[in-house]
C-alpha cells in the first residue's frame, strides 16, 4: 500500500531495538565503561578503536571519522539502505507491524523488492535445498560429502542442501510461497531465459550467510559428470544482499570464536571450512568465489577488534603449488592492512585443510595451524628458493627479486625488518645494508624496468658501515682492549680466537694486526707493543681505534682471570650462534628426501650445539 510508515511505529521500533545488539552484528564492541562499548570503525580504516556505541542513548559516534547517529543511520549507511528499508528490517528484527497511511500517495520505499523480501527469498530457498538433501535424486551429493568425512550432521550444522535437477523445482517452490518473480530474480536464486529458471540446478549447495545468520547467497558445487555447466563452482551473483568482495563463508559462524580469540583463520574453500570447524579451528573462514581482498581485511578487522591493544594473529591456508604461492603474494599485498601478526600454514605434502582431514583426522588439522610460520618469511621463502645460494650471482639475484617485493610494501616501518629476514635467509655475504640499498634502488626504478642480471654485486655504501660503539660490537671491543693492554692477562686463552670471530671490519682488522705481529704472546713483555701494532696498520680507521683501545678504560679495573675467561668465550660463543644460524638455514633450505646430505647438518649442528655448552661450561664468573 503506498503512503508513509506512521510516526508512532517508527518510534516503537525505535525504543524496542538495542542498537548495540544490531551494530555488534558488524562490529566486535568491548565494553568502554560506564555502560558504552568501542569497536573498530566499520566505515573508515583505523588502527585503534575510535568508534563508540551508547545503549542508554541510542546513538553511536566514531571520533576519528565523525559519522554518527542513531541505529537507522547506522543500517542506512553500512548497508545502503533507504530509510523504509532499515525500519523495515528493525521492525522485523523487533517483532513489529508496521502500518502506512493513507495520503498523498508518495511512498518513500525505493523502487523493486524490498531488502527483508529478498532475505526472506534466500531463508526459504536455503530450507527447500536443505530437504531435498535427503531425498533419493541427492544420493550423488551425500556420498560426496560421506567421502570427505561430513556425516548427516555436519550437513545440517551447515545448513547444506541439494537442488534439484529439474528447471524450476525451486521456482515452483517459491512461487508458491508467494514469491514473484521480480523477487525471487533480485534475491540471486532465480533467473530469466525465455521464462523463469532455477539458477542452480543438480549441484550440492552450501549457504552463505551474513554475520547475522542471515542466508544471502549460495555456493553451488558440480557433482554430475554430465551437468552442462563446466564450472566446478557457481556463485549467487552480485545483489543487493551479495556482494562477494565483502562476502565470508563461515562468518557467521566463526565470528563470536574470531572476537573471543583475536584470531581468524583464512582458507581457500568451503569444505575446508567445515573441516576445520569440525577438528575444533571455529575461527576458520573463506572468500566466496573471488580471492581474499581488502574488503574482506575490514570485515575480519572489525571483529577481530584489530588493534594494538587486542593484537590478534590472521592465519592463511595455502596449497604448496604455484597457485598458492601467488596467494601468498597477494595476501602479503594486503598484509599492512592488519595490525594483527599475519601467518601461513602450508601442509609440506599441500593437502588443504578437508583433505588433510580425511587423511589423518582433526588433530592433524589442528596441529597444521598451531605450525604457522610467518606470512613475510614464507613468501620471501618461495623468493629466495628460487636460486642457487651456493653461487655469488645466485644470492645477488635472490636478493634483488625480495628487495623488489619488499620496495612495493606501503608500511615503510617494516621495510628493515624485512631487509634483516633477507639477509639471514641468503647469507652473510648479502648483509642488511646491502640490501636496503638495493630495496631503494627497486623503489626508484620504473614499472617494468628490471636490473641486469650480469651486474655485479651493489658495492657497499662507505656509511653502510656500523659505527664502533655500537652495542652489537661490546664483547668485540672489550676482547680487543684486553689484548692490546693486558696481553699477558689474556696470553693463551685467544688461542681459539680467529679473525671470523670479529664481525666489525675494523674490529677484525686490529686482530689481523696481531695475529700478523706474533699474537698476545708476542706482546707480553713489550712496552712497545701497541706502538708497532699501530706502525703497521695501513687501514686509517684501524691506526685510529688502535689508540683507543689501548686507553679507553675495561669495564673492570684490574681484569681478572673470570672477567677474562667471560670476554673470551662471550666472544668465541657469538661465532658458534652464527655458525649454528647458518647451518639451520641450509637445513632449511635443503629437501629432507636428501637424507644424506641432511644427517651431515644435522650431525654439523648437533656438535656446534655441544661446542656452545663446553663454552658455557668455561665461564668461571657471572655477567659483569
Amino acid at each position: 500500500m503506498a503512503g508513509r510508515i506512521r510516526e508512532d511505529d517508527i518510534a516503537a521500533v525505535r525504543e524496542k531495538v538495542r542498537i548495540d545488539e544490531v551494530i555488534g552484528d558488524y562490529v566486535t564492541l568491548r565494553s568502554a565503561g560506564g555502560g558504552s562499548f568501542k569497536g573498530l570503525c566499520p566505515f573508515h580504516d583505523e588502527k585503534s578503536p575510535s568508534f563508540n556505541v551508547n545503549p542508554s542513548r541510542g546513538f553511536f559516534h566514531c571520533f576519528g571519522c565523525q559519522k554518527g547517529g542513531d541505529v537507522l543511520t547506522f543500517l542506512m549507511d553500512i548497508d545502503g539502505l533507504s530509510f523504509s528499508e532499515a525500519i523495515e528490517r528493525l521492525a522485523d528484527k523487533v517483532g513489529i507491524q508496521l502500518r502506512r497511511e493513507d495520503g498523498d500517495g508518495r511512498d518513500d520505499r525505493p523502487k523493486g523488492p524490498p531488502r527483508q523480501r529478498l532475505v526472506e527469498a534466500n531463508r526459504v530457498a536455503q530450507e527447500y535445498y536443505a530437504d531435498q538433501l535427503n531425498g533419493p535424486d541427492a544420493e550423488a551429493g551425500r556420498t560426496f560429502l560421506q567421502e570427505r568425512g561430513f556425516d548427516q550432521a555436519a550437513a545440517e550444522h551447515f545448513g547444506m542442501g541439494f537442488a534439484p535437477r529439474e528447471g524450476e523445482a525451486l521456482w515452483k517452490h517459491l512461487r508458491g510461497r508467494g514469491f514473484s518473480q521480480d523477487e525471487a530474480v533480485a534475491a540471486g536464486v532465480v533467473a530469466v531465459g525465455r521464462s523463469a529458471y532455477d539458477r542452480f540446478r543438480g549441484r550440492l549447495l552450501w549457504p552463505i550467510r551474513d554475520p547475522s545468520g542471515a542466508t544471502i547467497g549460495f555456493g553451488a558445487r558440480r557433482i554430475f559428470d554430465d551437468d552442462k555447466i563446466e564450472a566446478k563452482y557457481l556463485n549467487t551473483p552480485e545483489t543487493t544482499l551479495y556482494k562477494k568482495s565483502q562476502v565470508l563463508y563461515g562468518i557467521d559462524l566463526a565470528r563470536s570464536s574470531i572476537g573471543k580469540v583475536s584470531q581468524a583463520v583464512v582458507v581457500e574453500g568451503y569444505t575446508d571450512v567445515m573441516a576445520c570447524h569440525l577438528a575444533g579451528i571455529t575461527t576458520a573462514v573463506a572468500s566466496c568465489g573471488t580471492a581474499f581482498g581488502d574488503d574482506h581485511t575490514r570485515v575480519l578487522r572489525r571483529f577481530m577488534m584489530d588493534h594494538d591493544e587486542f593484537r590478534g594473529e590472521v592465519i592463511f591456508t595455502f596449497d604448496g603449488d604455484a597457485a598458492g604461492q601467488n596467494a601468498a603474494l597477494k595476501a602479503f599485498a594486503g598484509d599492512q592492512k592488519f595490525v594483527s601478526q599475519t601467518y601461513v600454514a602450508v601442509q609440506p605434502e599441500g593437502l588443504d585443510p578437508c583433505d588433510l582431514r580425511i587423511r589423518d583426522g582433526d588433530a592433524a588439522v589442528r596441529d597444521l595451524v598451531a605450525r604457522r610460520q610467518p606470512l613475510y618469511r614464507f613468501v620471501l621463502g618461495n623468493i629466495v628458493g628460487k636460486y642457487d645460494l651456493d653461487r655469488a650471482d645466485g644470492r645477488v639475484d635472490a636478493m634483488r627479486e625480495s628487495a623488489r617485493l619488499v620496495a612495493s610494501i606501503r608500511d615503510q616501518s617494516k621495510v628493515t625488518a624485512f631487509a634483516q629476514e633477507i639477509s639471514k635467509m641468503i647469507g652473510s655475504d648479502i648483509d642488511t645494508n646491502v640490501v636496503l640499498s638495493e630495496v631503494q634502488r627497486a623503489a626508484r626504478r620504473k614499472p617494468g624496468e628490471e636490473p641486469q642480471r650480469s651486474e655485479p654485486a651493489p658495492a657497499r655504501p662507505r656509511n653502510a658501515v656500523p659505527p664502533l660503539s655500537d652495542p652489537r660490537f661490546t664483547i668485540e671491543r672489550e676482547t680487543l682492549k684486553l689484548v692490546l693492554q693486558h696481553p699477558m692477562a689474556i696470553g693463551r686463552t685467544t688461542a681459539d680466537i680467529g679473525p671470523n670471530d670479529f664481525t666489525h671490519p675494523t674490529y677484525r682488522g686490529v686482530w689481523e694486526l696481531v695475529a700478523a705481529a706474533g699474537g698476545t704472546v708476542a706482546g707480553s713483555d713489550d712496552p712497545g707493543w701497541v706502538s708497532r701494532l699501530r706502525d703497521s696498520a695501513t687501514d686509517p680507521a684501524v691506526s685510529s681505534v688502535l689508540s683507543a683501545l689501548a686507553v679507553e678504560p675495561l669495564m673492570k679495573e684490574p681484569p681478572d682471570a673470570a672477567y677474562v675467561t667471560l670476554y673470551v668465550v662471550r666472544l668465541l660463543e657469538l661465532t658458534a650462534l652464527r655458525r649454528i644460524a647458518a647451518v639451520k638455514g641450509r637445513m632449511q633450505r635443503t629437501n629432507p628426501e636428501q637424507v644424506d646430505e641432511y644427517r651431515r647438518m644435522f650431525g654439523e649442528l648437533a656438535a656446534l650445539e655441544q661446542y656452545r655448552r663446553n663454552l658455557r661450561d668455561r665461564i668461571v664468573g657471572g655477567p659483569v
